[in-house]
């Protein structure tokens, strides 16, 4: 353990002394060395992403968790952001209340899979009272339950290659994650929202969870999840559509 941390704290040390002494150009190519390199590190903006990733990933533990809260400190109001979606797929399947509503999950899985809304309410559950913080100022408290991401990878069996999870919903804000956040154990696919099933303006029937990210990591209305070892051939190679439009694609709070 000792020489992780001191390993750590060299490498860490390393990013910040290339970053203040040389630019972040340096920090760049030291992260690099290490993997550390985010999906959106292109641009103008690209080495202070990478900074910012690769200085999380060494300096916090993989689980290292998000403050949970008690039931009495959950907001009165939680806010909505966007509209549902309105392409025809997805008011089908909410005029039917999702009864034919399936989850497909592939990629580099040794079980291709879809699951169904009951099915996967059926899995084991988990009730976390998270924070969620919002990239435009406001924030709320609220209790998520939801299948933890990590047992239904464990169940489709992902491969030891893969690096990335991506998410898919109706509308067109799809996004990823990497290995640590998709099976950090608060990381969820959420069902229910404050002791009720999961509203329509909140993601119904399912959304992802990402408590120890900003509010748009935790994309709404899924409906396919895949498995890769890369971005790079997904939408403009960002890793998700947050940085297309002038987010950073990690968003760790």
């Amino acid at each position: 353990m000792s020489n992780r941390i001191s390993r750590r704290k060299l490498i860490t040390g390393g990013l910040a002394t290339a970053a203040g002494a040389a630019g972040l150009v340096y920090a760049d190519r030291l992260a690099s060395r290490y993997g550390l390199i985010p999906p959106d590190s292109g641009g103008i903006w690209g080495p202070g992403e990478t900074l910012t990733y690769a200085a999380q990933r060494l300096l916090m533990s993989h689980y290292s968790m998000a403050r949970e809260f008690d039931r009495s400190q959950i907001s009165e109001g939680i806010a909505v952001s966007g509209d549902p979606p309105k392409n025809m797929d997805y008011l089908r399947l909410l005029e039917r209340s999702f009864a034919n509503w399936k989850l497909s999950i592939d990629g580099m899985v040794s079980r291709p899979s879809t699951f169904t809304l009951d099915e996967i309410k059926q899995m084991p559950a988990t009730t976390q009272i998270t924070h969620q913080a919002c990239e435009e100022g406001w924030s709320f408290i609220a209790g998520w339950t939801g299948v933890p991401l990590s047992y239904l990878l464990n169940l489709v069996g992902i491969s030891q290659q893969a690096k990335f999870v991506v998410f898919y919903p109706f509308d067109e804000a799809w996004e990823s994650l990497d290995m640590a956040d998709a099976l950090h154990p608060q990381t969820l696919l959420a069902h229910g929202l404050n002791g009720e099933d999961l509203p329509t303006p909140h993601g119904a029937p399912l959304r992802l969870r990402v408590a120890r990210q900003l509010g748009y990591k935790s994309v709404k209305y899924l409906s396919h999840i895949e498995v890769t070892d890369t971005l790079r051939n997904i939408g403009k190679g960002l890793g998700s559509s947050s940085p297309e439009g002038g987010y950073s694609w990690f968003a760790g709070i």
